[in-house]
């Protein structure tokens, strides 16, 4: 039956950035799929450990700075040591800054190219590691945007690293898929969460972007849930480096 394609069970998920907002609703998902989850996490993610929990599945909690990637060989191995493997890794942590270009600085561009763009690369280059000793393939998805797509205003860093994050995407696909593992992205819309509540509490820039979106709302974090779902299980097996949007219809107008 078609269904059992996107079963998880008996798998071993990282996300990182899972503690609320998208990351947890993922986790969750991932959970109600049948996956043990290994969270990983600056703050406590109490709430995503209680639902996952609440549904028979192991949460892991592990806590890191992603911006410095030297924490990533030993989250691997405590990682893996939950179940004896991993499956899928969800990167998903990220941070934005917002300021003009014209007065945008070297510290804010870093901090959010580090977390955004370089750990996303070196956590799936430790994880793809771990896949291919496995010899059993695995899932990496990564968390895109919008702004991967399109320039944005007074977000330079992060325009920049979500359009690396498409490519390294797509970078990563092409050498690992002969691995078994495949490397696709999503990248969601105008989501009610943390990183938008400056745009959601302008009025101006609210309407607007609701105007456009043809869904006629902002995004929320169970509306990921069938796209995770899906890249992490076996019904993705022939999807490789692409890019999903999950936006409304934001792309389409």
């Amino acid at each position: 039956m078609v269904l059992q394609h996107f079963n998880l069970a008996g798998k071993t998920a990282i996300v990182t950035g899972c503690n609320t907002g998208l990351g947890q609703g993922m986790a969750v998902a991932l959970a109600q799929a049948g996956a043990d989850v290994v969270g990983v996490n600056v703050s406590e993610p109490d709430e995503t450990k209680a639902a996952v929990e609440a549904l028979g599945r192991k949460f892991l909690d592990l806590r890191a700075n992603l911006g410095d990637i030297s924490c990533i060989p030993d989250l691997v191995a405590q990682a893996k040591a939950l179940n004896g493997e991993v499956h899928i890794l969800v990167n998903n942590a990220g941070i934005i800054r917002r300021e003009d270009a014209i007065k945008f600085s070297e510290a804010d561009w870093d901090d959010v190219m580090d977390l955004n763009l370089k750990s996303v690369f070196f956590l799936s280059q430790a994880v793809a590691k771990v896949f291919i000793a496995q010899g059993k393939g695995g899932k990496i998805i990564n968390i895109a945007s919008m702004l991967s797509f399109q320039g944005g205003i007074r977000v330079p860093s992060y325009t920049a690293s979500k359009s690396g994050v498409m490519g390294i995407t797509r970078l990563m696909a092409n050498e690992w898929a002969a691995h078994g593992i495949n490397v696709n992205a999503i990248a969601p819309g105008y989501m009610a969460t943390n990183n938008t509540a400056q745009l959601r509490a302008d009025e101006n820039r609210n309407a607007a972007i609701l105007e456009r979106i043809p869904a006629g709302r902002w995004g929320k974090p169970e509306d990921l849930a069938g796209p995770v779902v899906f890249l992490s299980s076996p019904a993705s097996d022939y999807v490789n480096g692409y890019t999903i949007a999950v936006d409304g219809g934001w792309l389409a107008r």
